[in-house]
């Protein structure tokens, strides 16, 4: 179906190109305008006459919403959407669509890797090599994977898939789902336990949620105190949840042995962070979700989803569906209903 006289603009992007977005709004005859708006004002000059937007880290406030009149669909980047107001474009009849599935074997893959990486002490050894030393005691005690305990907190499509290649790997794996009835024994193929109970056994614990009210700082002081004291965390989720203050404390003082870290509460990570000190942190800066194949899967399934809406379809993925045939604001975006 052709959507006419439909304007979506990419509100901010660092993606390095477009190509995949522009071949499916040509298809579908509506105009596709990147930007690279810095602030809300910008934005909102930007996007003024949008009936889509597609956004990567922007915040979509009430405000934002209030100050673009044709707005019919917000349409992000990833799969968080926190950085959306939901509640406030569902009252307006906008509908919230993300992409919940495109990374699951990409930010999987990476959770393992940060986990190998940090518990074999690889980053130091490497750095430790380049700079002419052979410096084994500085990582030992160095430990198989057999017979390990990998935790995952969050057993959704991503932290399901990180168990079962933890599991492939040798670790002995348990995880904890608020979703997890309170006695089932297992959720997802895999022992089911409480959070005190990963926290207490596990040697790698892989944060897998997503970033709410109740996930917000859900490991901080006291959780990374009940942990052992030859734990790594982490932490492929988003950076809220890990209360980075405790974390820097906990390393300071070794009740816990390491981190690997790939989102921040402040991105990019500022140069100087205390985090960067620690020879046992391993850092990368919010890339979990790429590969070549979850990268074109993001951007065609998110500009798709904008333009379903706008056609008067539902889209594969949508936050708010109650949206779907309310009159709102705007029923479709210049399509007749």
């Amino acid at each position: 179906m052709t959507v006419s006289d439909v304007r979506i603009v990419i509100t901010e992007c660092d993606h390095d190109s477009f190509a995949a977005e522009h071949e499916i709004a040509d298809a579908a005859g509506a105009e596709l305008v990147l930007t690279q708006s810095r602030t809300s004002a910008e934005l909102v000059a930007h996007a003024i006459d949008a009936d889509a937007i597609l956004v990567q880290y922007a915040p979509i406030t009430a405000e934002v919403m209030d100050a673009l009149p044709r707005l019919r669909v917000v349409g992000r980047y990833g799969v968080g959407v926190d950085s959306v107001d939901v509640a406030a474009a569902t009252a307006r009849g906008i509908a919230v669509c993300n992409v919940p599935d495109y990374g699951t074997e990409s930010v999987s893959d990476h959770a393992i890797g940060l986990a190998l990486a940090a518990a074999r002490g690889i980053p130091r050894l490497d750095r430790g090599l380049r700079a002419g030393s052979f410096d084994l005691p500085a990582v030992r005690p160095l430990f198989q994977t057999r017979g390990r305990v990998f935790g995952v907190i969050g057993m959704g499509l991503i932290g399901t898939a990180t168990a079962r290649k933890a599991a492939g790997l040798g670790y002995e794996v348990i995880g904890y789902d608020t979703a997890a009835a309170p006695d089932a024994r297992s959720f997802h193929g895999f022992p089911s336990v409480s959070l005190d109970e990963v926290l207490a056994r596990a040697q790698v614990i892989s944060l897998h949620t997503p970033l709410t009210d109740l996930t917000r700082h859900l490991i901080g002081a006291a959780q990374l105190a009940r942990m052992r004291s030859d734990a790594i965390l982490v932490n492929t989720s988003r950076g809220g949840v890990v209360d980075v203050d405790a974390l820097v404390e906990a390393l300071r003082t070794g009740s816990i042995l390491g981190a690997a870290i790939d989102v921040h509460e402040t991105e990019p990570l500022p140069p100087g962070h205390p985090l960067t000190t620690f020879d046992s942190v391993v850092l990368t800066p919010h890339l979990a979700w790429y590969t070549e194949e979850s990268y074109d899967e993001l951007k065609r399934r998110t500009i798709a989803n904008a333009l379903d809406v706008c056609a008067g379809r539902a889209p594969r993925d949508i936050v708010n569906p109650e949206v779907l045939g309310a009159p709102g604001r705007n029923n479709a975006c210049g399509v007749a209903a």
